[in-house]
């Protein structure tokens, strides 16, 4: 949490103010019982109107002043933490993006989510309560007990024995209460995530009729988040009861000695109320005190998640600050090396899982064109996304333009590299803010190239062209559309390597091929084709055929279907013993 009060170096002035503002609201406060003390024993007796005026007018100027200072603490308090949470959130965010892909993984989105909303609002909360009450609470019950000396010895030690009983009790609930707080918190991760995904599935739900599966599902982890919350919210909920009855027990005691005094002529009776209502304000500031505490409970345990995200170290991140800087003989070699290469490539996503892929090996050339092709899990996505650097390597080294990717500057890397995921997502916008989304400046033109190299001239014409509005997701297009989208947004990167991840899946044949067609008018492009039909990759000049993480072959079409039968299985599995549909184009 500590490192977390950086995010307040602008708001000092704020920081200051604030509580300032807020003591100087109390300092009124303590006057007023002895002003109503002045007028019980000096004006009432002496039936002094005049003087009963002039206190009753210095309470108006003391509430309205009073009130003054609690607005200003309260706009200094409140610009200060929404300043501090802005920052922070975007931090945080901006973190968040920069994460590889294995440490998202590792995390999990549903958990970055809860931090970004839920706990840095707690954290925000946290900070406004402080400024307005850590300077205070403790300025009024320690001006009260002074005062309370001032009046009369014997019963300020009252106000001392309270105050020791009512610490050690708010202090025992509040620590014991931050663990309960950090295990809500996390069973508040989970509900998150069973949210996110029950949404996101509900087509799939919907149709396999698992409604009320899904729902006792998220009922039970809506239950264990309820009783989290409920068992640190009883832990919480005491501190009132319990500070309300020991101060009752001690304005009884107050009251009964007072009365004795009175009797004894060592005070009056406006003493005794004045002693009375330092005792309420105690009350009430320490009743803000314990909710104070539990406010920075929430934050401090919100905090500290937020501040585990942004300490994570992330060795996956390649080259985020660092890079070699070019010179001619490493643009030399980078003309004559290879687009790309694997050594020996190894890949596991965290130290305890087996192995992706194992011992991938190969080169391709600038221009020159690569398909994979394996079964379902064998490692063809997890191949691609080690080229930008997405996923580190456990073994081996992975080269662009003869190049470690972990030595190059990750900018400059995703630059050479477009890419279609395999599953296509759109943002919310228009087709065109979608298709600049890796190049900002292009025109128009370059635009709509990309949307004829992508098939993407039909989808225009049913939409209503480039500046037609897309939805979440792109959930007003159909998968197959959403497929040539992306493929266009790729392109319209121009980049040196353009991968397309099982982009072809949701495309008849027809179109199948017509795309095909159109990608080989790239020139000096390195084209990687991810399939699971052999009719989209057979066309290429090599093909990667991966069986459970390994290479199973390495070749052409011809050479393939004739050395590996893992290839010619696949192949006569979809029906291509002779020319047809879907065959040679």
């Amino acid at each position: 949490m500590r490192d977390l009060l950086k995010y307040l170096k602008d708001y000092k002035k704020e920081c200051v103010f604030a509580p300032l503002f807020k003591a100087l609201e109390a300092g009124f406060e303590l006057i007023v019982p002895l002003v109503i003390a002045h007028m019980i024993d000096d004006g009432i007796p002496a039936d002094d109107g005049k003087l009963i005026v002039r206190c009753g007018l210095l309470l108006i100027v003391l509430g309205f002043v009073g009130f003054a200072s609690a607005v200003i603490a309260q706009y200094f308090a409140a610009k200060a933490a929404v300043g501090f949470s802005t920052k922070l959130r975007h931090d945080l965010f901006e973190r968040s993006l920069r994460f590889s892909f294995s440490k998202i993984d590792e995390i999990g989105t549903s958990t970055l989510l809860t931090r970004l909303t839920s706990d840095v609002s707690s954290v925000q909360a946290g900070v406004n309560m402080v400024l307005r009450l850590f300077l205070r609470s403790p300025y009024i019950v320690l001006g009260a007990t002074i005062m309370a000396f001032f009046i009369d010895l014997k019963s300020a030690l009252i106000f001392v024995v309270l105050i020791v009983v009512l610490f050690l009790i708010v202090f025992f609930l509040a620590y014991s209460n931050i663990g309960l707080l950090e295990k809500a918190q996390q069973k508040l991760d989970a509900v998150t995530a069973s949210v996110r995904e029950n949404l996101s599935g509900t087509r799939v739900i919907r149709a396999f009729c698992r409604q009320e599966e899904r729902r006792q599902d998220f009922a039970g982890k809506n239950r264990e988040l309820f009783l989290a919350q409920k068992k640190a919210g009883v832990r919480s909920a005491l501190l009132n009861p319990i500070t309300y009855v020991i101060i009752n027990l001690f304005i009884v005691r107050l009251v009964r000695i007072g009365a004795v005094q009175v009797g004894n002529g060592v005070l009056t009776a406006g003493q005794v109320i004045a002693l009375y209502n330092y005792m309420s304000q105690i009350l009430i500031e320490l009743i803000k005190f314990a909710n104070l505490l539990i406010t920075v409970n929430k934050a401090l345990s919100g905090g500290r998640r937020i501040s585990a995200v942004l300490a994570m170290q992330d060795p996956d991140e390649t080259g985020l600050t660092a890079g070699t800087e070019k010179t001619d003989t490493n643009d030399e070699k980078e003309a004559q090396a290879p687009a790309i290469s694997f050594e020996h490539v190894s890949m596991k996503y965290h130290e305890t899982a087996d192995e992706v892929l194992s011992d991938i090996d190969f080169q391709i050339k600038m221009g020159e064109t690569l398909g994979i092709i394996g079964g379902t899990g064998a490692g063809k996505s997890t191949l691609a996304h080690l080229i930008p650097g997405f996923y580190p390597v456990t073994k081996g080294r992975v080269l662009v333009n003869g190049s470690d990717v972990r030595e190059q500057d990750q900018k400059e890397l995703t630059s050479l590299v477009g890419i279609a995921m395999q599953k296509p997502v759109l943002f919310s916008g228009t087709i065109a803010d979608n298709l600049r989304l890796g190049n900002p400046g292009a025109e128009e033109e370059e635009l709509l190239q990309a949307v004829r190299l992508s098939c993407c001239e039909e989808v225009l014409k049913e939409h209503g062209g480039l500046n037609a509005e897309v939805l979440q997701g792109g959930k007003n297009f159909s998968g197959g559309q959403r497929q040539r989208l992306c493929i266009a947004r790729a392109l319209v990167k121009n980049p040196s390597i353009l991968i397309l991840d099982d982009s072809f899946s949701a495309l008849d044949y027809v179109t199948d091929r017509k795309l095909r067609e159109h990608l080989r008018e790239l020139k000096d492009i390195t084209v990687i084709m991810i399939s699971q039909r052999t009719v989209s990759i057979q066309d290429c000049d090599h093909i990667l055929v991966l069986d459970d993480g390994r290479m199973a072959g390495f070749g052409t079409h011809e050479e393939l279907l004739e050395n590996c039968n893992v290839y010619r299985q696949i192949y006569h599995s979809q029906g291509r013993d002779k020319e047809g549909e879907g065959g040679r184009s």
